[in-house]
């Protein structure tokens, strides 16, 4: 089983405080890992292609991560809470 990365556990963490009737839901179809893991997978590409398009406008490595962490969190690890 592959292990979780940063960016899954940072979800899975987020997640369960703040979303723990989808997690639940997740838990109860034995969908939760697979869905952790294609967010680590979405993350990490969109970054790399944020970072990529960041540094051909002229940014340093370091301010295009930035950047690309800034946009990506929100859409796949810190979701909203549940109402």
């Amino acid at each position: 089983m592959k292990p979780l990365t940063q960016y899954g556990l940072m979800a899975e963490k987020h997640w369960r405080e703040f979303l723990p009737r989808m997690v639940a839901e997740l838990e109860r179809k034995g969908r939760l890992r697979e869905l952790l893991l294609e967010t680590e997978e979405k993350t990490v590409a969109e970054m790399d292609d944020l970072r990529r398009h960041f540094m051909q406008q002229g940014l340093t490595p370091q301010q295009a991560q930035n950047r690309a962490w800034e946009i990506v969190w929100e859409r796949y690890i810190f979701l909203p809470p549940e109402t």
